[in-house]
């Protein structure tokens, strides 16, 4: 129970939108949850930890091989990696799906390019999609409905997610914009760097807009056939919307950052549980 404690705590700081989304879930399943989201909060920061690359390989090789079963025993003395532990076996989950995550999240080590459309989409399905799966898991047990429900949705809410840490990549000097994209507007990367806004990068984070809402818009139509258990791990997706509308209207200043007020997303998360019902 500590290591749960643990994980709650983590995810209450860290990831206040998956916290609050928790507490609509039941009340037994709920440190399940916040073990899969302190994880997820793990792997998203192993770049900011981690001093150089191979640091943060090293890392992400730990949680493979924890998840992997090859783990020594100082494996369960970690708290996020124990609760998880027990939470893919109390539930009889597969990890493959999060050792997927752990492989996209390697990309983040590095200042490579994103180099086509294709590739952003494989990201976010095993960055977002993978993660509102395995909670739509721990849930609705294994329903095979889920996990192709959570593709469009993930895609979308990641979508949106990478659009609003723009500003903070360029900074740092990383681009999550598709190169093949760029060329097609006439952005050239180092502008990106440099912080110079242009008409062709503003037509790119809108095409990639556009691209979010369409995959927002499917995982609407199907969200009649999702269990209803499960709706809890689907409701951060709804926080999507909203922030891409901010998005817009702040799309002659994209490398300022933007943010939804915390009240807004309370709100949001509030009226998409309710619908759910």
């Amino acid at each position: 129970m500590d290591a749960y404690r643990h994980c709650e705590a983590l995810v209450r700081e860290a990831d206040k939108d998956r916290f609050l989304a928790t507490l609509f879930a039941p009340a037994e399943a709920r440190l399940h949850l916040f073990a899969l989201y302190a994880f997820n909060i793990e792997i998203a920061r192993v770049r900011e930890v981690a001093r150089t690359p191979m640091a943060g390989e090293i890392r992400l090789q730990w949680w493979r091989d924890a998840l992997a079963g090859e783990g020594h025993g100082e494996v369960r003395a970690n708290p996020v990696a124990a609760a998880l532990l027990n939470t893919l076996e109390a539930g009889r989950l597969s990890p493959a799906p999060l050792l997927d995550l752990i492989e996209a999240r390697s990309f983040d080590l590095y200042d490579d390019p994103v180099p086509h459309l294709d590739a952003l989409y494989g990201y976010v399905r095993k960055t977002s999609s993978n993660l509102v799966a395995a909670a739509g898991k721990i849930l609705a047990g294994d329903d095979p409905l889920i996990g192709t429900l959570a593709g469009p949705a993930g895609i979308g809410s990641g979508l949106a997610r990478l659009l609003q840490a723009f500003p903070a990549h360029a900074s740092r000097g990383q681009i999550f914009l598709p190169a093949d994209l760029l060329a097609r507007h006439g952005v050239a990367p180092t502008d990106i760097l440099a912080g110079r806004p242009s008409d062709g990068l503003r037509a790119v984070l809108a095409d990639l807009r556009a691209r979010a809402r369409l995959e927002l818009a499917e995982a609407e139509r199907a969200a009649p056939l999702r269990p209803k258990a499960a709706a809890p791990a689907f409701l951060p997706v709804a926080l999507a919307g909203p922030l891409l509308a901010r998005l817009e209207a702040s799309e002659n200043t994209p490398f300022t950052p933007v943010e939804v007020p915390q009240w807004r997303r309370q709100w949001t998360l509030w009226r998409a549980a309710r619908r759910a019902r």
